[in-house]
């Protein structure tokens, strides 16, 4: 057990409200183990609940996450159109095996993302073949129309963030009637989410922030949202006085073709920033884009030497290039929580934030657990980073208030705890005649196919 485990309740096989144990199912249409926020929601969460004594199975599709020792994957494959290296392919004709493939590839192919509705309609139809096995089943943000009606067990959903604030970001972003159109065409699927959302039973968010923009957003009742913080692995994201720190290096999680990241003004900003500071350079956790406004901007202003992508990288590659970084910095425009302010926090690092969306409830006062900058304002980015750079002292002292706030405030542990006294009010809702944590009947288990992954798989940046 880890110490952030210990610290916040009994061992493995005891849950801490002392009843019987839970079987999850946890749905996740993407677990991208290299990149995107929720393959490491599923994987940290997961295997949080698992310590606290309950049964997790995970039931996924392309790309699968990577999981812990003491959590089951059950692999419920899409056409997976978007692989590497090759992306929006055709497949052949022979992996075609029903309807919902059918649908999956023409929604592709005439500009769409089909995963969120594809990957819930073949979850529906394994859920129901197994009915009975789950006490619950919490589906993370697929909010497809397969997940409607009865699924056997109660529906918890997860909505990190209404994904109509991308949508919006990457419109005003986009160049010409035939760019916005294709936004527009892309994020077809956010209508699904938004008519499915307000049909919710029990919807669980990661910030107050994010509890607003679900209410405006997608008309969801303000009081079937429950706020259930995230957090950092505080065990494998922790200081080290052994990693040296480089001098002049800035760190970054992002995608360089993401708007909503905010990469080209941080990429802006350290353009400024070495008239003062001429070893200042950035390393980006994440994917390089070829061509568009950060790979623009790089050239423009000159920093092919001073701007790194890296991606692919194993976790404690990547908490090494934290802890070796003077700086952070979350540059984004908006973020439902922000994992990687968490994270860098939880190393000691100090960080440069945007108070955009929900990163103030992470990151803390300005001055006080980070420096706060307006979100869009290269200015402003430039002068924090200057500032820190140049201050030892304050670099000291922000790390260290920045990991006390995530070892108070922002854990595993302490977001599985809360997840699964929100599946205990489902549980009591859906059958209140029964007592939480008596199982239901049902039939025998059907043949699946599954893996568990050795613990200590590699898993890159995990954003």
């Amino acid at each position: 057990m880890t110490a952030e485990a210990m610290e916040s309740g009994p061992g493995p096989g005891s849950p801490p409200d002392g009843r019987h144990p839970l079987r999850i199912a946890l749905l996740s249409y993407k677990g991208n183990p290299f990149c995107g926020g929720q393959g490491v929601y599923v994987r940290h969460l997961s295997r949080e609940l698992a310590r606290l004594g309950h049964q997790v199975e995970v039931i996924g599709a392309q790309p699968y996450p990577v999981l812990d020792e003491g959590v089951t994957l059950t692999e419920l494959p899409s056409l997976d159109l978007y692989r590497s290296p090759d992306p929006f392919r055709t497949p052949r004709r022979g992996e075609f095996r029903d309807w919902v493939d059918a649908v999956e590839f023409a929604t592709m192919r005439t500009g769409g993302f089909p995963e969120p509705l594809t990957f819930s309609l073949r979850a529906r139809r394994h859920l129901a073949a197994r009915r009975g096995q789950f006490d619950v089943v919490h589906d993370n943000q697929t909010l497809g129309y397969g997940l409607l009606g009865d699924l056997g067990a109660p529906l918890v959903t997860t909505i990190h963030h209404p994904i109509t604030v991308d949508r919006k970001l990457e419109l005003d972003a986009a160049e010409g009637w035939s760019g916005r159109a294709s936004v527009r065409r892309w994020y077809g699927f956010t209508r699904m989410q938004r008519r499915v959302a307000r049909r919710l039973p029990s919807v669980l968010t990661v910030s107050g922030t994010s509890r607003q923009e679900i209410v405006e957003h997608l008309g969801v009742p303000d009081g079937r949202i429950g706020v259930v913080h995230i957090g950092a692995d505080t065990d494998l994201f922790s200081p080290d006085p052994s990693v040296a720190r480089v001098p002049g290096r800035i760190v970054t999680t992002s995608s360089a073709d993401v708007p909503l990241k905010g990469l080209v003004y941080l990429v802006e900003a350290l353009a400024k920033l070495r008239t003062e500071h001429p070893d200042a350079h950035l390393v980006v956790v994440g994917k390089r884009a070829e061509d568009g406004p950060v790979a623009q901007a790089i050239e423009r202003y000159g920093l092919g030497g001073a701007v790194e992508f890296v991606k692919g990288i194993s976790d404690a590659e990547l908490v090494d290039l934290v802890r070796s970084a003077e700086v952070s910095c979350v540059p984004s425009l908006y973020e439902g929580f922000s994992l990687p302010a968490a994270e860098a926090m939880a190393t000691g690092t100090p960080l440069v934030a945007t108070t955009g969306g929900a990163i103030p409830e992470v990151a803390g006062p300005d001055g006080e657990t980070c420096l706060a900058v307006t979100p869009g304002d290269a200015g402003a980015l430039a002068t924090a980073l200057g500032r820190l750079l140049g201050d030892p002292e304050l670099r000291a002292r922000l790390g260290a208030a920045g990991r006390d706030r995530v070892l108070s405030r922002f854990t595993w542990a302490r977001a599985a705890e809360g997840t699964a006294e929100r599946y205990r009010e489902a549980i009591d809702r859906h059958s209140p005649a029964r007592p939480t944590g008596v199982r239901p009947s049902g039939p025998a288990e059907v043949s699946v196919r599954r893996r568990t992954p050795a613990a200590g798989t590699p898993t890159g940046s995990n954003h």
